[in-house]
């Protein structure tokens, strides 16, 4: 059954339905969608190209707004998240769940119609496994939330890639699946210094059932299978150079902040100084790897 949390029945205003599409989320997505776009080898239009890169962003935004309006009442029991617009009171339930099913079915067909069906296909499919299965389904059940549901944000470089080609090759399966490998050390990161407010909600989060030492030992785990993943493109001859050197280098760093995260034996949110600098890099990683993918690219070109 679906959670609910008592609402007054107030006027969306339109900062509070921006809010409602995560926008900090939504730059990521973008970002590696449009890096998945512009690797391909095949170069859109530019006017299809925004509209898909506008598809994936409304499409994670839609997921977003779904996301948020099932869980209004943990996002009220948290912190870091209990000023949204539905724990806040200053937006009704029915309005986020419009707003969400109405932008995710218009991201869908407006794909479909610009670019083709496949890609369509797999952004239904991305914003689905983000609402159902992460969470509706794992979230609230499982401390491997994180691990299956990180599948949702690894498909945009895949669906950039698929508007462009209308097929699925290695090399976008590759960015997913660094997307994927890297989403738990980044969110673990994070949540070793929130655990409070996970516990506080009920929420199965790693360092709340299985202890801070062993979420420490499964970020470095996890982050030996991103530097392998990260590293593939250029050791299966689908980059060049540019890619390679950058690979490297960002994984190194990622890894030596691993390992700094799994040596520290802090129990407070004080001593999570190598937690945070992991949390903080690990975007920037993202970022500067995939830049690098299309920098690449278009050198290569």
């Amino acid at each position: 059954m679906t959670p609910s949390i008592a609402q007054p029945a107030l006027p969306a205003d339109w900062r509070d339905l921006v809010a409602l599409t995560k926008p900090r989320v939504m730059s990521l997505v973008v970002f590696t969608g449009l890096c998945g776009l512009l690797a391909a080898p095949v170069a859109l239009p530019p006017v299809l190209a925004f509209t898909a890169i506008l598809c994936i962003a409304l499409g994670a935004g839609a997921a977003g707004a779904l996301n948020q309006w099932y869980e209004a009442d943990l996002d009220a029991k948290m912190r870091r998240t209990a000023n949204r617009p539905l724990p806040a009171r200053r937006m009704d339930r029915q309005t986020a769940l419009h707003f969400g099913v109405g932008l995710g079915a218009f991201s869908v067909v407006l794909m479909d119609l610009a670019t083709n069906h496949l890609a369509a296909l797999l952004l239904a499919v991305s914003i689905l496994f983000y609402v159902l299965i992460y969470t509706v389904w794992l979230k609230r059940r499982t401390a491997q939330n994180i691990v299956i549901g990180g599948a949702a944000g690894a498909f945009p470089p895949l669906i950039g890639w698929v508007a462009a080609t209308g097929q699925v090759d290695l090399m976008p399966a590759l960015l997913f699946a660094i997307i994927f490998l890297w989403t738990p050390p980044h969110f673990w990161a994070l949540s070793l210094f929130v655990r409070s407010d996970y516990a506080n909600a009920n929420v199965p989060m790693l360092p709340v059932v299985a202890g801070i030492q062993n979420t420490r030992l499964q970020i470095l785990l996890y982050s030996i299978t991103v530097a392998i993943a990260g590293i593939a493109p250029y050791a299966l001859g689908l980059t060049g150079l540019i890619y390679g050197v950058s690979a490297v280098a960002l994984n190194a760093i990622f890894l030596f902040l691993a390992v700094a995260v799994f040596a520290n034996r802090a129990e407070e949110v004080s001593g999570m100084k190598p937690e945070r600098r992991l949390f903080a890099f690990s975007i920037l990683y993202l970022f500067a790897l995939f830049s690098a993918v299309v920098i690449d690219h278009w050198v290569i070109a």
